[in-house]
C-alpha cells in the first residue's frame, strides 16, 4: 500500500495560492483517477481538481476556505500500489519562480513604481518559515497590501502569520494595518515582535476594513459582496493604484462592417455553425494594429518593459450574476476570422455556463471591452492587470456626418461608434497611446464590405 500526495496545481505564472471552496470526497471515501476530489477558487476562475490515482483518500490536510500556495500539498490518497513501485502524480511540478510577476486580478508585473519583488518567495512549493531571516514566502496579495500601506520588509518580517506553516495572510496583514492605523499604542513589530496583536478575522480588503466604520442611516438594504465581487474589487484598486490611468477618445465610420454583417450573418451561421457577432470583427483589428505598436501589448516588472511576443486577446464577458470574467483567445493573431468567432462564442458561452477553465483566462496580454452592447456610446476602462492598455468600443449609432468625395463634402447617414483606450501612462506615451487607437479605427473604418468569411 503506498499513498499518493495530492498537490495543489499549478495554474499560471500570475496565480499563487487558490481558495478551497468544497470538498467532493471525505477521508475514508473511495476515488478513481481523475475523478473530482474538491473545488478550488482562483482570483480568476473556479475549477475542479481531479485525483492524480485511484484509492481510498487517507487525509485532508486543508479546511474549506483555507488559503493554499500553489504546489502545496492538500490530501493524500492510500493506493494498491505497493510502496516502491507507487507511480507518481500526474499533476505537474509547481515551477520555481525568482520572482512573481504580480500586479488583477493578478498580478504579473505586480511591482508598484520603486517597489522591486522580493527573492525572498522564491519557494512556492515549499514556503519556509522563519523568524525575519528573509526566507519567509508571502503571496501577491500580501506583497501589494505591504506595498500600498507603506510597511517595510521588515515588519512584514516581523507579523506573527497564522497561515500555513507560519505564512502571513491577507487577515493578518490587514490586523496589523488596522492596529497601526486606529491604535497608537500597539506596538509595532519591529520594537517588540512578540506584542502583536494575534490576528482576527477581518474584512477581505483594506477599502472593506475602512468601510466598517461607517454608519448606515436611513433606509438601506446591506448586501454582503460575494467572493468574486470582492475579487474584482480588490483588482480594480490594485490597478488604479499600480498604473497611471490615461484615456484618449476617438471615433470611427464603421458603415462597411455593419452592413457587411447584416449581409452575411445568416450565411455564415448555416455554413461555419457559429454566429458572427462584432467582437472577432473587433478582434481581428486590433490584433493587426498591436504588430504595429508592440508597446501597448507589454507590462512592466520594476523598471523592466516585458515585450509580449504572443498577442492573447482577453474580452471582457459579463456574467449572468452581473460580475465580471476576462477569457482569453491565445495567439489572436493567427486566426482567421471564421477561427476567431468561434474562439469568442465558445468563450462566451463557457463564461456563462460557469465553465471556463483555468487556462481560459490566464496569460493575456492586452483586453478589449464592449461598453457597447449595454449601451453605452463610451467609457474609461480600467487596464486588466498586469496589462498596460485596454480598449472599450461603444454603442453603433447611425448619426448624420460629413462625407468628404471628390465632388465636395456632403451629409450621410452613417454607422458610427466611439472608441477609447485607457493605457498605462509609464509605458505607453499619449502619442503611442493616441496613434494606436487611431490605426484601430482606421482598420475598422477600411473593411472591405465585399470581403469573403
Amino acid at each position: 500500500m503506498a499513498l499518493v500526495d495530492l498537490v495543489m496545481p499549478k495554474m499560471g505564472e500570475s496565480i499563487m495560492e487558490a481558495t478551497i471552496l468544497k470538498w467532493h470526497k471525505q477521508p475514508g471515501d473511495k476515488v478513481k483517477q481523475d475523478e473530482t476530489v474538491l473545488e478550488i477558487a482562483t482570483d480568476k476562475v473556479d475549477t475542479e481538481v481531479p485525483s492524480t490515482a485511484e484509492g481510498t483518500l487517507e487525509e485532508i490536510l486543508f479546511k474549506v476556505d483555507d488559503v493554499v500556495p500553489i504546489g502545496s500539498v492538500i490530501a493524500r490518497i492510500r493506493t494498491s500500489v505497493e510502496e516502491g513501485a507507487a507511480s507518481k502524480p500526474k499533476s505537474p511540478e509547481p515551477d520555481i519562480q525568482t520572482h512573481t510577476p504580480q500586479p488583477i486580478i493578478t498580478n504579473g508585473s505586480g511591482a508598484r513604481p520603486g517597489y522591486q519583488p522580493q527573492p525572498q518567495y522564491a519557494s512556492v512549493a515549499r514556503p519556509e518559515t522563519t523568524n525575519g531571516s528573509g526566507s519567509r514566502f508571502y503571496s501577491p496579495l500580501v506583497l501589494n497590501i505591504a506595498a500600498n500601506e507603506g510597511i517595510s520588509m521588515t515588519e512584514l518580517e516581523a507579523i506573527h502569520g497564522t497561515g500555513n506553516e507560519g505564512r502571513v495572510t491577507k487577515k493578518d496583514i490587514l490586523q496589523y494595518v488596522t492596529d497601526r492605523k486606529h491604535d497608537s499604542k500597539t506596538t509595532r513589530p519591529e520594537s517588540s515582535p512578540k506584542q502583536t496583536p494575534q490576528p482576527q478575522v477581518q474584512p477581505s480588503s483594506v477599502t472593506e476594513a475602512k468601510a466598517s466604520e461607517y454608519s448606515y442611516g436611513g433606509n438601506v438594504e446591506i448586501i454582503e459582496m460575494d467572493r468574486m465581487r470582492k475579487l474584482i474589487a480588490e483588482h480594480m484598486v490594485r490597478s488604479s493604484h499600480t498604473s497611471p490611468h490615461v484615456t484618449s477618445f476617438t471615433e470611427a465610420d464603421v458603415t462597411n462592417l455593419v452592413l457587411w454583417r447584416d449581409k452575411v450573418k445568416i450565411e455564415f451561421e448555416k455554413r461555419e455553425g457559429t454566429k458572427i457577432t462584432f467582437t472577432p470583427l473587433f478582434i481581428e483589428a486590433i490584433a493587426r494594429c498591436i504588430k504595429k505598436y508592440p508597446f501597448v501589448n507589454s507590462s512592466v516588472d520594476g523598471n523592466k518593459i516585458i515585450l509580449k511576443k504572443d498577442i492573447n486577446i482577453g474580452m471582457a464577458t459579463a456574467l449572468p450574476s452581473g460580475n465580471l470574467i476576462v477569457p482569453v483567445i491565445r495567439n489572436a493573431d493567427q486566426f482567421n476570422l471564421v477561427g476567431l468567432a468561434k474562439q469568442v462564442n465558445r468563450l462566451a458561452e463557457s463564461a456563462r455556463n460557469n465553465k471556463l477553465k483555468p487556462e481560459d483566462t490566464q496569460d493575456g496580454t492586452f483586453t478589449v471591452t464592449n461598453v457597447g452592447i449595454f449601451g453605452s456610446l463610451m467609457g474609461t476602462p480600467i487596464i486588466n492587470q498586469p496589462q498596460v492598455a485596454i480598449l472599450a468600443t461603444g454603442s453603433i449609432k447611425k448619426r448624420p456626418v460629413v462625407i468628404e468625395t471628390g465632388q465636395g463634402d456632403t451629409i450621410g447617414i452613417r454607422h458610427m461608434m466611439y472608441l477609447s483606450l485607457s493605457y498605462d501612462h509609464r509605458i505607453v506615451d499619449g502619442s503611442v497611446g493616441a496613434s494606436f487607437l487611431s490605426e484601430i479605427a482606421k482598420e475598422l473604418e477600411q473593411f472591405d464590405p465585399n470581403r469573403s468569411f
